[in-house]
């Protein structure tokens, strides 16, 4: 059997490229994690807005960036021919990635939360993430790491 006789597994398929475009590639992918963080950074700048932990300057800043980065987010989505709904992946039970537009705003809970609303808790949180990873091949462990993470968006 050689390398060019295999072919990817369908999990493969589902896992980076969404359903309606299947020859996309990994943009669909890329495009989604860009699109998560943009909306946490969005999320975080109106909890910091609400707290009263922005100037106006800063305030406009933010929103001008947000902007520019929906802007291109959208701009990057027609080169790739891509529609920007298919950057919320459905996870089935676990429920989609982001919100529908209009139904998460910071602070508020949701019967159902998405992805994205369960990072925006975390980060407003904070959390630590500890743990030991080991990688290798062939019963032989090759590298060792580890991790300790912290993860909030309040300056430490």
């Amino acid at each position: 059997m050689t390398a060019d006789s295999l072919e990817p597994t369908p999990l493969t398929e589902i896992a980076l490229q969404p359903p309606s475009k299947p020859d996309a590639g990994l943009a669909p992918l890329l495009l989604t994690v860009i699109e998560l963080v943009r909306q946490l950074m969005e999320a975080q700048v109106i909890r910091r807005m609400e707290g009263g932990d922005l100037s106006d300057d800063d305030l406009d800043r933010a929103s001008e960036s947000l902007t520019k980065l929906e802007e291109q987010v959208v701009r990057l989505c027609d080169i790739f021919e891509v529609d920007p709904a298919d950057l919320n992946i459905d996870l089935g039970e676990i429920g989609t990635l982001l919100p529908r537009a209009g139904h998460y705003y910071p602070g508020e809970t949701s019967q159902s939360p998405t992805i994205l609303e369960l990072l925006d808790r975390l980060l407003d949180t904070g959390v630590v993430v500890e743990g030991n990873v080991e990688l290798g091949m062939a019963q032989l462990n090759l590298i060792h790491a580890k991790l300790r993470l912290v993860l909030t968006s309040q300056p430490m």
